[in-house]
């Protein structure tokens, strides 16, 4: 038993043109039958050919095919045309017709020897206007399976580029929600954060210090200070940024057991801006100038 044959969308589009063979026609016939996706395929080629048969143009013939073609019709021997005598208003009486004696369409009596030689032969317009029509045929099915075929190219990049839009719109939706995770995390009050540090060592003495020249106001906070011996004190220093400003104290403080410390709104003046700040190590009292080293500084 032979396989039975595949049938594609080429077989299809002849199929709605009826350019297929019987054989042919009955094999698409049974599978249109048994596949719904067949059918469906075949009605949009069917409505393709409507839209292209609406587009298509007609053209005269070419000046020298239609001379051409003139001119072996000219060749072709013509029927003379037998008028029928004005005094017979009549058909004679079918007995008195001679034996081979026929009648014309216009009832004139015609012999048969006359007949036989203006008989109009088979010219080669009746040969060649049906194979006119045949090429016709095939080429609006060579048109029309390319027409088909660059409308399946067309769907193809159209599937294409929305399966990639798709995907690329599921990648931006993973990266906000991992965004959207992030910040959750990070502005969560429930958070625990811990500060990490090689081995057991201390961690690094570090102050902020927010300062505002146009009021003179200025708050420092520090942390992770070493605790210092008795008669001494840790004490900030205004490095202005005028050329030739002297260092201006900003207060003294001493930390806590955890190495805290803070200084809120010492006096300053007004309008003196800051190059850098600075934290200096000294004896209790007073000190018009910081000595070596600053063990903080920042700019």
């Amino acid at each position: 038993m032979s396989e039975q044959r595949r049938i594609t969308s080429e077989d299809l589009a002849l199929f709605a043109m009826q350019l297929l063979s019987k054989e042919e026609t009955a094999e698409v016939a049974a599978y249109l039958a048994q596949s719904s996706d067949a059918r469906k395929e075949l009605a949009e080629i069917q409505g393709d050919l409507a839209i292209y048969a609406h587009t298509v143009d007609l053209h005269s013939p070419p000046a020298q095919v239609r001379e051409r073609l003139m001119k072996q019709v000219a060749r072709e021997k013509k029927t003379v045309p037998i008028d029928r005598p004005a005094a017979a208003e009549t058909r004679a009486p079918e007995a008195a017709v001679r034996p081979g004696t026929i009648f014309t369409e216009s009832g004139a009596i015609v012999p048969s020897y006359v007949t036989e030689e203006i008989a109009p032969k088979r010219g080669i317009a009746s040969r060649v206007l049906p194979w006119a029509g045949w090429a016709l045929a095939a080429g609006l099915a060579v048109t029309t399976g390319k027409f088909y075929h660059e409308r399946e190219v067309m769907r193809e990049a159209m599937r294409g580029a929305i399966t990639a839009q798709a995907s690329r719109l599921d990648q931006l939706t993973a990266e906000a929600a991992a965004a959207r995770q992030v910040m959750d995390t990070m502005t969560d009050s429930s958070a625990m954060r811990v500060t990490l540090t090689k081995g057991k060592t201390a961690p690094a003495p570090q102050g902020r210090a927010t300062y505002v020249a146009s009021k003179g106001t200025l708050i420092f906070l520090a942390s992770n200070l070493e605790p210092l011996q008795p008669g001494k004190t840790y004490e900030l220093w205004l490095i202005p940024a005028a050329a030739g400003g002297s260092p201006m104290p900003a207060g003294m403080f001493r930390p806590d057991e955890r190495g805290n410390a803070s200084v809120i709104m010492p006096p300053l003046p007004k309008g003196v801006e800051a190059k850098a700040f600075g934290v200096t190590v000294e004896d209790e009292g007073a000190a018009t100038a910081p000595p070596q080293p600053i063990i903080l500084a920042g700019e």
